[in-house]
């Protein structure tokens, strides 16, 4: 396994992240922790999870899940950065309660509570908010996370799908307080959706954030899926339905499968693979649903791309380009 800085801090990850958002709803518990053992054995050692996480199973299920692994085993948790989310609501069906949810100081304290007894740990090391909240001004947010860190109960503090004028806004109001502040940014980002090239990953860059990729093969649609529907006599489902109904995007996505076809390359593992050569970025996060998915990830780390390829892959894809000149001069 390959490692490397997340963000400018001192902390080491390798260069794919676990995503645990199907242990639960798809993934049964078993499974799930045969999943994370292959993790580990293959030197993964990013997990990343949400409070939200188990949807149909229950929300706070998928913690609760790597809880249990954790149990079976305590020498783990010192071997895993474990990362998770806070901003949704966590109540169930009829009780949806104000304060409840958001990024205010009332519920990041009550979010921290769960977590940690869901995931069975004394601390967070990457505490990460899901959504940007815009009734809650960041000397808050700040305020309670200095807190949280200063009890020991969270180490670093993430966003997820923040534009990138939220991220300059959330690190210097945290510079203000003489506070560390965001050291990563997990971002909608793949060969098919490239806009967060145009703001995002550069303040992620000039702030110091480690770029942390989600859905790297935008629902399936990277990973083969003109090909599976021939092979296995399946339509697309998902994200992948609404994004093949167009007939240009079909017609993109035959071209990548066949580029890839005449250099021997499988689609999923090419498109984490290109990630893996993006500027910023720290790793992708992968979402197995079986110990075989995990193994197609990992032998993205064995490839490289190279120039002529990648070339041919822009001009399938082609990068929206940098801010402004991607919609001024």
């Amino acid at each position: 396994m390959e490692y490397t800085q997340l963000g400018r801090t001192g902390l080491k990850v390798g260069r794919l992240v676990l995503g645990t958002m199907n242990f639960g709803p798809q993934t049964d518990e078993a499974t799930s922790h045969a999943i994370m053992d292959a993790a580990l054995d293959a030197g993964l050692n990013l997990f990343d999870t949400a409070n939200v996480y188990g949807q149909t199973a229950g929300k706070g299920r998928t913690e609760e899940i790597i809880g249990s692994w954790f149990a079976k085993d305590p020498s783990r948790r010192d071997k895993v950065v474990l990362a998770t989310k806070v901003y949704g609501n966590m109540g169930g069906e009829g009780q949806v309660w104000p304060n409840h949810d958001r990024l205010s100081a009332v519920n990041i304290r009550r979010a921290v509570e769960g977590s940690l007894k869901r995931l069975g740990t004394d601390r967070i090391d990457l505490y990460q908010f899901h959504h940007i909240d815009r009734l809650t001004p960041f000397e808050e947010l700040w305020q309670a996370v200095d807190v949280l860190i200063q009890q020991g109960k969270i180490l670093y503090a993430g966003s997820s799908n923040f534009p990138g004028y939220k991220i300059a806004q959330a690190n210097e109001a945290a510079a203000r307080r003489g506070m560390v502040g965001l050291v990563s940014e997990q971002c909608l980002y793949n060969l098919f959706e490239r806009r967060a090239e145009m703001e995002v990953i550069p303040a992620a860059e000039e702030y110091g954030l480690g770029v942390i990729p989600w859905s790297p093969l935008h629902g399936g649609v990277l990973g083969g899926v003109l090909r599976k529907s021939v092979q296995e006599g399946r339509r697309a489902g998902g994200r992948s339905a609404g994004v093949l109904a167009d007939p240009a995007t079909r017609e993109r996505i035959q071209r990548y499968e066949d580029l890839l076809d005449e250099h021997g390359l499988d689609p999923g593992e090419t498109a984490l693979a290109w990630l893996l050569t993006r500027p910023g970025v720290t790793g992708p996060i992968i979402g197995p649903r079986t110990p075989e998915q995990l193994k197609g990830a990992l032998r993205a780390l064995e490839l490289t791309l190279g120039e002529e390829l990648l070339a041919s892959l822009d001009e399938i894809f082609p990068g929206p380009g940098p801010s402004p000149e991607a919609f001024a001069w």
